[in-house]
């Protein structure tokens, strides 16, 4: 289903990992995208946090997400500051995961031109350190 990437095409920051992400973090360096859960009011939840944004319950737990969605809104990036000034062009998009989320994040592994919305997406990820990778997707 999905890979983790050791050369990522697209440079980005390493994130920052807290006690509420570190979960999440590690997965990604497995290969897995995990989403927190609020098993109060059911919904799913984007970005990972322990408190429900929708009902405000604290029964959440983290479930494996199924990696695959579609693109939600995106935009070509043609002109970019010094620190990704060499990654230009790229995609920045919104997944719309199947579990219902959107996330913020980079399609890869594509044909610019060829990009529409509504277009199926699976998730890969880009490794940026030993213990991480970043979320990303390309087209199914």
């Amino acid at each position: 289903m999905s890979r983790v990437v050791a050369e990522p095409s697209l440079v980005a920051p390493i994130p920052i990992v807290t006690t509420d992400t570190a979960e999440f973090w590690n997965a990604t360096a497995e290969g897995r995208l995990l989403l927190r859960h609020c098993n109060a009011c059911a919904a799913a939840i984007w970005y990972p946090r322990p408190i429900c944004p929708f009902c405000h319950s604290d029964d959440t737990e983290w479930r494996e997400s199924s990696g695959r969605g579609s693109i939600y809104s995106f935009t070509i990036v043609r002109r970019a500051t010094a620190e990704f000034a060499d990654a230009v062009p790229y995609v920045l998009a919104y997944v719309e995961l199947q579990e219902g989320p959107r996330l913020l994040t980079n399609v890869v592994e594509c044909d610019l031109e060829e990009l529409f919305v509504g277009q199926e997406v699976e998730v890969v990820f880009h490794k940026t350190s030993s213990t991480m990778a970043l979320p990303r997707f390309q087209p199914v």
